[in-house]
């Protein structure tokens, strides 16, 4: 993976852009670029990478990224399997802060959104019982041009910055040092291997061979320019993995969710989980079935 330093393709007469993506994977390279993005997932399954932190994503999550924030939305190793099937669909919304918008942004009646936007440059997950008012704002953005399409943006963003619950930042990644597009590539080119090879006894000499570094050097190098040590960062990817394996009832005991996942006691899985999630496996998987089933009382 690499940070690719994007620019994206705003035709003169739009000052919002929206695109739809409907193919077998999602863009599988760390990337940066100076508009923020409001994604809705709507088909797919996978991790979202963003600055020095992930998330699991599927249908129906939204995020928002901040300008600038190296990300990447790396689809499940089912999705890159030829003839598989699979097939993501994901409608994202781009727009420049500082740019053609900035004068609307710096009107007085814009200040709350403004302030809003500034506030969370790391990005968020936006709140499921928010995600029909914006998705129904996405939608008709999508479809309209001219002053119509302004209007449906305005709303987007009214629904942002009503937002009243807590958001917690989908990154750190603002208290690190500057990553060069050098940098950036060979720290996507650690994910990348730590990622594929979860599941097996990845050693630290492994890992820095992939850098091309010593490993005392990659020690160094990884913490600085990630904000974690290489065990912390692949602990978080295998518990990642782990609670995905988890809620899809992909194997039959827990056990054999710890050892797929690359642990080599269930003692240590569970230690690593409880310090990572603040729940048991056993406790985090009760309280996804007690979250379902009263989403569904809810809902009828």
């Amino acid at each position: 993976m690499k940070v690719l330093q994007f620019t994206i393709p705003v035709p003169h007469d739009k000052s919002v852009i929206a695109e739809k993506v409907c193919q077998a994977h999602h863009y599988p390279y760390l990337h940066r670029h100076k508009e923020i993005q409001i994604t809705w997932i709507q088909k797919g399954e996978g991790t979202l990478i963003v600055g020095n932190n992930m998330h699991d994503y599927q249908p129906g999550d939204m995020f928002l990224i901040g300008a600038n924030m190296p990300h990447v939305f790396k689809s499940n190793p089912e999705y890159f399997v030829p003839n598989s099937g699979k097939r993501i669909e994901a409608l994202t919304i781009f727009f420049n802060f500082d740019g053609v918008l900035s004068h609307m942004f710096n009107l007085p009646e814009m200040k709350h959104s403004a302030h809003f936007i500034q506030q969370h440059q790391q990005g968020f997950k936006l709140p499921d019982h928010l995600t029909y008012k914006v998705s129904e704002a996405m939608l008709l953005l999508q479809k309209e041009n001219g002053p119509d399409q302004l209007i449906a943006f305005f709303n987007l963003i009214k629904y942002l910055t009503a937002i009243k619950t807590k958001l917690d930042p989908l990154s750190t990644y603002g208290n690190l040092p500057e990553i060069t597009e050098n940098e950036g590539i060979r720290i996507g080119n650690i994910y990348n291997y730590i990622i594929q090879h979860y599941g097996e006894d990845i050693t630290l000499e492994d890992v820095a061979k992939v850098a091309f570094m010593t490993p005392e050097s990659f020690c160094r190098y990884f913490k600085k320019h990630t904000g974690h040590t290489f065990v912390a960062f692949l602990n978080e990817v295998r518990i990642n993995e782990a609670c995905k394996k988890l809620i899809n009832h992909r194997f039959e005991t827990i056990n054999t969710i710890a050892y797929k996942c690359g642990f080599k006691s269930i003692t240590n899985f569970n230690r690593v989980f409880k310090l990572i999630i603040r729940n048991s496996p056993r406790g985090y998987l009760d309280n996804y079935h007690n979250n379902i089933v009263r989403l569904s009382r809810t809902a009828s």
